[in-house]
């Protein structure tokens, strides 16, 4: 599950937070965002159909707008002043 070098101190609500996290997935098709907390709303997994999900969930969910556009990566340009020195 995790694992940290006997050296590196560990940070107990973490760890119960991602074990809360995976009993609550493994039960429900779900999945946690990050620094998710018990109570906080949780994501549909996207393997859930829209019919399914009416049956799983019939008081409705939020549904976000749609993402962002996708275009390709800039490409690096000229450095600039931020770059002083800088040199492909």
């Amino acid at each position: 599950m995790l694992t940290y070098p006997m050296t590196t101190g560990r940070n107990f609500d973490e760890i119960l937070r991602v074990l809360d996290s995976m009993q609550l997935t493994a039960k429900h098709k779900v999945a946690t965002p990050v620094n998710w907390k018990q109570g906080e709303d949780v994501i549909i997994a996207g393997s859930v159909s829209d019919e399914d999900a009416k049956k799983m969930f019939p008081d409705g969910w939020k549904a976000p707008q749609a993402l962002p556009a996708h275009r390709q990566q800039p490409t690096w340009g000229t450095p600039g002043p931020l770059w002083p020195g800088f040199s492909r």
